[in-house]
């Protein structure tokens, strides 16, 4: 039986995030994940990572390697086009900060350059192709059933995803709820330059959402997440190039002119989730094993990066995965985690909704909260998660 201070279950961006993390922090890690280890190069998403999370990605050591590939998010621009003309209010990051909100990376790029950081951390192994199974807490430890063989730690981690099996081991239930819709996610080359603006429009079925990223083959570029109702995306999946690429230049509301289809199409399902506890003897889960919502404002990745940094910064080497630090982990989280839901899940709600009247509604809200710039800002250090 190998012996470490932690175990992390799942090997997505947020597992090796926190495997960096704390192999930085001086802990010896052993992370498994069921898929082999090129299973996520496909990924045709991005990952936006606001403010906060770049000190925890410096403190790892990832920053300096994935700085050179960002794309600054120093506007969001929320725009509601369901009558003309359209209504739209910039959030600027100069008003509240010498930063931009953030910086939108593709996610494959960031998975390279996690492993790139690990392969130099001598107290992190990671595991591919090796399934989570069981574990068994005890006072002093758990003893981690994995499919290659029983590891002791004193922390057992759950960022096994939206169907976790630390959390269903752990004896921890899941609220889910279905928004009845689909992402249909991409990229895109656009005719008009981005300056670095996130550009959210509004019309029906859900946000469609263009975030920049660096320049492809000297044209702008951006990402997009476009949300719909179920049978609207699956129809959009089945459009061929041309008709497809028209279909979401009209979504678009042409706010970045003439758009070229620069990688494939991939689905995603949007649904929330909650976990009842995100805390069991020996057992924390983080990410989208606590926690899955819908992708809007960003706020995904960066609530399981606020996990995290409150693992971090609870951890010492006398009291890891001990009852108190424990405790103090789910008090610090949950109701974060709850707030934020329910604010994602209501403006999801406003953004589906096509009842009569709810676009000028929308265009009043949002006239009314980019209005006074007490209200503005606040609502900008909100989203951040900063005061």
């Amino acid at each position: 039986m190998s012996s470490v201070d932690i175990v992390i279950a799942g090997g997505g961006v947020a597992g090796l995030t926190a495997a960096a993390a704390f192999g930085a922090a001086g802990y010896s890690v052993v992370l498994a994940d069921p898929a082999p280890a090129l299973a996520a190069q496909n990924d045709q998403r991005t990952t936006a990572f606001l403010q906060p999370a770049r000190a925890l990605l410096e403190q790892a050591g990832v920053w300096p390697l994935i700085a050179g590939d960002a794309a600054g998010l120093r506007v969001m621009r929320i725009v509601d086009a369901a009558k003309q003309p359209a209504v739209s209010a910039d959030f600027v990051s100069d008003e509240i900060s010498d930063q931009p909100f953030g910086w939108n990376f593709p996610n494959a790029l960031l998975r390279a350059k996690l492993l790139e950081r690990i392969a130099a951390l001598p107290q992190v192994q990671i595991r591919f192709a090796t399934r989570y199974e069981s574990h068994l807490a005890q006072d002093a430890d758990v003893r981690v059933q994995l499919s290659d063989g029983i590891v002791k730690a004193r922390l057992l981690i759950g960022a096994d995803g939206r169907a976790s099996n630390v959390r269903e081991q752990a004896g921890i239930k899941a609220r889910a709820s279905s928004f009845a819709q689909k992402a249909v996610v991409f990229t895109v080359t656009h005719s008009q330059p981005h300056d670095n603006v996130s550009i959210e429009v509004h019309r029906s079925g859900g946000p469609f959402t263009l975030v920049p990223l660096p320049d492809r083959d000297g044209k702008p570029c951006s990402s997009v997440v476009w949300m719909e109702n179920g049978a609207r995306a699956e129809e959009l999946m089945a459009l061929d190039e041309a008709a497809f690429i028209a279909a979401a230049q009209d979504r678009s509301a042409d706010v970045l002119g003439q758009m070229a289809l620069a990688s494939k199409r991939q689905l995603w399902p949007i649904i929330a989730q909650r976990a009842a506890h995100i805390t069991a003897p020996r057992v924390a889960l983080m990410a989208e094993a606590a926690h899955v919502m819908p992708p809007i404002g960003a706020q995904g990745l960066n609530m399981s990066l606020a996990d995290l940094a409150a693992l971090l910064e609870l951890a010492t080497p006398a009291g890891l995965g001990g009852e108190a630090m424990l405790r103090a982990y789910a008090r610090r989280r949950e109701a974060d985690i709850a707030l934020r839901m329910a604010g994602v899940a209501a403006l999801n709600h406003a953004s589906i909704a096509a009842l009569p009247g709810m676009g000028a509604l929308r265009a009043r809200g949002l006239r009314a909260i980019h209005g006074p710039k007490v209200i503005r800002q606040a609502l900008m250090r909100l989203g951040l998660g900063v005061r």
